[in-house]
């Protein structure tokens, strides 16, 4: 069984004063504070996701 890509992102950025599809973004990928990481699967859309919304995530590198 081959083992799943996944990758962390951590939240860099407050949700205040953003669009609220931004906002929606942020809790479709499980974070809602600064600071908070979350081990997702690597996936087109989750990539998507994260590129939406680069301005107040990071990506980290393990």
């Amino acid at each position: 069984m081959a083992k799943k890509k996944t990758i962390t992102v951590r939240q860099t950025a407050s949700p205040i004063r953003r669009p609220k599809d931004q906002r929606a973004t942020l809790v479709g990928l499980g974070l809602n504070k600064v600071g908070r990481t979350r081990v997702l699967e690597d996936t087109p859309s989750v990539r998507g996701m994260v590129a939406k919304i680069a301005h107040m995530v990071e990506i980290v590198e393990d």
